[in-house]
C-alpha cells in the first residue's frame, strides 16, 4: 500500500524555470529509491530499473507545473513510472520480467493470487497457495504486459482496484476486467503449460 506522502508547500502562481527545478529537486527527487525499488521489481534488471527512473523523473519534470502541491506526489510519481514501464513494454515489443523469489516472498503473491473487490479470498486464491512460488511466477511472464501490470499491482503489491485505476489511468471496471482476464489466463496457463490443476493446485499425474 503506498503510504500518503503529502507535500504541503503549494507552488507560487508564476515561477521561474530555476524556481521549479528547486521545487522539483526538493520534493520529488527523494523518492529515487522508493521508485528504484519498484522499477526493478517491474523489469529485474538494474539497467532497465536506472533508465525506467530517469523516465520517470524527466516526465515528472516536465509535467511538475500540473501537481497540485499538497496531494500525494509518491503516487503522482508511481502513477508517472507505471505508466513509462507500459509504453517501453509496448514500444520494445517485450514482456516484462517480474522477481521470481522476492516478488513472491515480498507479497506473498500465491496466498493473495486472485482475491475478491471484497477482499475476501477465492476458491482460485486457495489453489494457487498451494502451488510453488516459482511456478506462478513463470506463468506471470507469459500474460500479456496489460494484464499482469494489473494483477501485479492488485495482487503483489495489495493496491486496492481504486488506486490501481488511477495510477494506471484507467476506469475502476477495466482494473476488474483485467483482473479478471489476467487470472483467467494464469490459471489456464497453470492449467496447461505448467502442469498444475487448476481445480487441486497439484502437479497433473500427481
Amino acid at each position: 500500500m503506498l503510504p500518503a506522502m503529502m507535500d504541503t508547500t503549494l507552488a507560487p502562481a508564476t515561477e521561474t524555470d530555476e524556481q521549479r527545478t528547486a521545487r522539483f529537486e526538493r520534493d520529488a527527487v527523494g523518492f529515487r529509491p522508493q521508485l528504484y525499488a519498484h522499477a526493478m521489481r517491474l523489469t529485474k534488471n538494474p539497467s532497465d530499473a536506472e533508465d525506467l527512473v530517469q523516465e520517470t523523473f524527466a516526465r515528472a519534470y516536465r509535467g511538475f507545473h500540473q501537481f497540485r502541491p499538497g496531494t500525494n506526489l509518491r503516487a503522482w510519481l508511481y502513477r508517472i513510472l507505471v505508466n513509462a514501464h507500459l509504453t517501453a513494454c509496448r514500444k520494445r515489443r517485450f514482456e516484462p520480467v517480474y522477481a521470481t523469489g522476492s516478488l513472491v516472498e515480498d507479497r506473498q503473491l500465491a496466498r493473495a493470487a486472485s482475491h475478491t473487490a471484497e477482499g475476501l479470498p477465492s476458491v482460485e486464491a486457495q489453489v494457487m497457495a498451494r502451488i510453488p512460488d516459482p511456478v506462478i511466477s513463470e506463468a506471470l511472464r507469459s500474460i500479456p504486459c496489460d494484464f499482469r501490470t494489473v494483477v501485479y499491482l492488485a495482487d503483489v503489491e495489495g493496491l486496492p482496484y481504486g488506486e490501481i485505476a488511477s495510477l494506471v489511468g484507467i476506469p475502476y471496471g477495466t482494473v476488474n476486467s483485467r483482473l479478471h482476464r489476467g487470472r483467467r489466463r494464469l490459471r489456464l496457463l497453470l492449467d496447461g503449460q505448467f502442469g498444475y490443476r487448476a481445480d487441486t493446485g497439484s502437479a497433473a499425474g500427481a
